[in-house]
């Protein structure tokens, strides 16, 4: 079933209908008592001269009432029902009256001096430090931004991030030939002997190997020998391969000149040179990129790594104890603090904002506009005239009142003139 238009009215707008009706009731009052004191005294005014000063009065009190009436009738509809022309001004000029309303508000209201003029008394930046380093409203800050932060991961498409996870690190990691760079990397280290500690850690590393796996050189050589040669000969073999290794890594450690260490920088100063120069060494080098990065293995890899970091940082914006939400709430109540007691940082902030604005007003501030003028535009016109008069209409009764007492004054005002003047 329809609602009536009564019905479809906002609490606040049956309230402005309520003072409408009483307003006019009043000013209706007012045009029937000087209808009333017209008709008395035109009665009596034969008898007692006064009472003409009385029948003027209630004359320009009647002129008076029925001209504003019929000027504020005119603005929502056609007096009487009559088509009279320059009446119904409202409905019948809707769409120029929002045309002429978004200019207005445009030239007046989003003009970039204006704002600038209105943003730079604003003190934005220490307003809102005071406001945030409040921790209670910090903490609203950083749920609130937990809050849409866990709705953007939740909206997101595992597949879909996976896909551009794939299609940035392919574009700007994989397709870039890694050969060149990476050769030109390693010169640059070996040329400052910046890989000495490399070297260090892996002779280290083999020699402690070695003190902890002896019983791996068990056999490494005898079982080469032939079985004819007795089982002494045999551990003997293997006690001196590994003695010998020992001895060799001792060497190595002790002895920054050592021939293996001369070894190990050639082969890396032409490792660097090949990477950068050798064709068939930057095409293997090419060739390994894609095999490890295209196996499936990786992309599952890939995958189960966004899983887990989207379950983590789910699980850390959605705690308020989290470390996360702590640092943020921590962070918010710092910048804060720096925006109240900061004024080098105030003046930037306030800068950088008022310059954003103005940018936008001046660059959209005829899209802003216009967004009144259409919305006028789609307003079915006996509606308009009913929501403007429920916002005015009010106030314009009163001008009937007031034209009813101006009226009643003029008339005998003039009256009077007159009869002092001509008798």
């Amino acid at each position: 079933m329809a609602r009536t238009p009564t019905e479809l009215l906002s609490p606040a707008d049956r309230e402005r209908r309520r003072a409408l009706r009483v307003m006019k009731g009043v000013a209706l009052a007012a045009l029937l008592i000087m209808a009333a004191l017209f008709a008395v005294a035109f009665t009596l005014q034969g008898q007692h001269p006064g009472w003409a000063y009385v029948r003027a009065a209630a004359e320009g009190g009647m002129v008076g009432a029925l001209a504003d009436w019929f000027a504020v009738t005119a603005l929502f509809r056609h007096p009487l029902g009559i088509p009279i022309p320059h009446t119904a001004i409202i409905p019948r000029r809707k769409d120029e009256i929002g045309r002429t309303l978004g200019e207005f508000v445009e030239t007046n209201f989003l003009d970039a001096d204006v704002v600038r003029g209105k943003l730079d008394s604003a003190a934005i930046a220490k307003t809102a430090g005071a406001w945030l380093r409040d921790p209670a409203h910090a903490e609203t800050v950083a749920r609130e931004a937990a809050t849409i932060g866990a709705g953007v991961l939740r909206a997101l498409s595992d597949d879909e991030v996976q896909d551009l996870i794939g299609d940035l690190a392919r574009e700007h990691l994989l397709d870039p030939p890694w050969a060149q760079a990476i050769g030109g990397w390693l010169e640059r280290i070996v040329a400052a002997d910046a890989h000495r500690g490399a070297v260090d850690l892996a002779v280290d590393s083999l020699a402690t190997w070695l003190h902890g796996n002896r019983e791996s050189f068990a056999g490494l050589v005898s079982r080469r020998l032939p079985s004819w040669v007795p089982s002494v000969a045999m551990r003997l073999v293997d006690d001196t391969v590994y003695h010998e290794a020992v001895k060799f890594i001792a060497a190595v450690q002790s002895d920054p000149a050592h021939p293996a260490r001369a070894a190990v920088d050639a082969y890396l100063a032409r490792l660097a040179g090949n990477l950068q120069h050798d064709e068939a060494t930057i095409a293997r080098l090419e060739d390994a990129k894609s095999s490890v990065f295209d196996s499936p293995r990786v992309r599952e890899l890939a995958a189960q790594a966004w899983h887990t970091a989207k379950a983590g940082l789910l699980g850390a914006l959605e705690d308020p104890q989290s470390p996360l939400r702590r640092r943020l709430l921590s962070a918010l109540v710092e910048v804060g603090e720096r925006l109240t007691t900061d004024a080098a940082l105030q003046r930037r902030v306030d800068d950088r904002v008022t310059d954003a604005v103005v940018f936008f007003v001046t660059r959209y501030r005829h899209e802003a506009a216009s967004l009144i003028s259409d919305t006028v535009a789609k307003w079915d016109p006996d509606e308009t005239t009913e929501k403007i008069e429920l916002m005015v209409g009010r106030d314009l009764q009163y001008i009937r009142l007031n034209g009813t007492i101006v009226g009643a004054l003029a008339g005998v005002v003039i009256f009077t003139i007159a009869h002092a003047i001509l008798g």
